[in-house]
């Protein structure tokens, strides 16, 4: 292998759950005046947690982002995952792939509530894989794209992180990805990567029965 780990998102790259995501956040928006397509929610939204929006979110609804809604939201999310996520395509084939060749030496680093992270993994049969190697960004001083969270799960590996590769789906995540001194694989299936690219990846691919090669 070119790396001694391999670090991943979890949304969008272990599991296709953002669509579902943003449609509960699209419906809880509409509630409160601010209409949106889906597809205008997943491009402001994707690769941010909702309280990095709060100052468009309360502007354009002209209420507060309450600690009570906050927890709404994150209820009725988490009964739509739990009905209707799914792992990404061939990605359990990857990860198994990369935990026998690294011995072990993957971990799940999200912008995603702990909660959120573990649940989905363990609806799809991925949370063994990643088993005590789950880092979330609401845990750290700062998310992404600030290179915490990755910085983090390379140092509970024990791997320089220079020496680790990033799997990621969005441009603020492998901001975060370059910003740790990793190498940053971009997941762009649809073919839309320019701006993975553009953010600093280093190559891009769009299946994940390909990665192990890749990193090879």
């Amino acid at each position: 292998m070119k790396f001694d780990a391999v670090l991943f998102d979890c949304d969008g790259v272990l599991v296709d759950s953002e669509a579902i995501t943003c449609g509960v956040l699209r419906d809880m928006l509409e509630e409160r005046g601010w209409t949106l397509t889906l597809p205008q929610c997943m491009d402001i939204f994707i690769g941010c947690t909702v309280t990095d929006k709060r100052s468009e979110i309360e502007a354009q609804t002209g209420q507060p982002l309450t600690q009570d809604w906050l927890l709404a939201f994150r209820a009725r999310r988490n009964t739509a995952l739990v009905a209707d996520i799914q792992a990404i395509p061939n990605v359990h084939q990857a990860v198994q792939a990369l935990h026998q060749s690294l011995s072990g030496r993957i971990a799940c680093a999200s912008g995603a509530d702990r909660f959120k992270v573990e649940m989905m993994l363990t609806q799809v049969g991925l949370a063994d894989y990643f088993a005590g190697a789950i880092f979330s960004g609401h845990e750290m001083p700062r998310s992404k794209p600030h290179p915490d969270v990755y910085l983090a799960a390379a140092a509970h590996l024990g791997v320089n992180p220079a020496r680790c590769a990033v799997v990621e789906d969005t441009a603020i995540g492998v901001r975060a990805g370059v910003a740790a001194g990793a190498t940053v694989f971009g997941y762009a299936p649809t073919g839309a990567g320019q701006a993975l690219l553009d953010a600093g990846a280093y190559a891009l691919f769009g299946d994940m029965a390909a990665l192990h090669g890749l990193l090879r």
